[in-house]
């Protein structure tokens, strides 16, 4: 594993990361970790479903499929 020393950290900074910390139940050094982990990790994904199922299942991956035709609705209920 790697080390990193930050020098010239604000003491107001330091301070709320000891706050931010707590909060946590983690240690100042565990927090500082997570917040890189953060800051650098992976970004989630904006797609929504209806994209990612295209993404896999459409007609670019061989799957076309045919939708229904859509009727009238069914009557409601009579509770006479």
């Amino acid at each position: 594993m790697a080390s990193i020393t930050i020098r010239n950290l604000d003491d107001q900074v330091k301070a709320l990361l000891r706050v931010r910390a707590a909060e946590h139940h983690r240690s100042m050094e565990e927090e500082a970790r997570m917040i890189l982990r953060q800051a650098v990790g992976p970004k989630p994904s904006s797609r929504n479903l209806a994209e990612i199922a295209q993404a896999y299942f459409g007609p670019d991956n061989g799957v076309d499929l045919e939708l229904p035709s859509r009727g009238p609705g069914r009557e409601p209920p009579s509770f006479d």
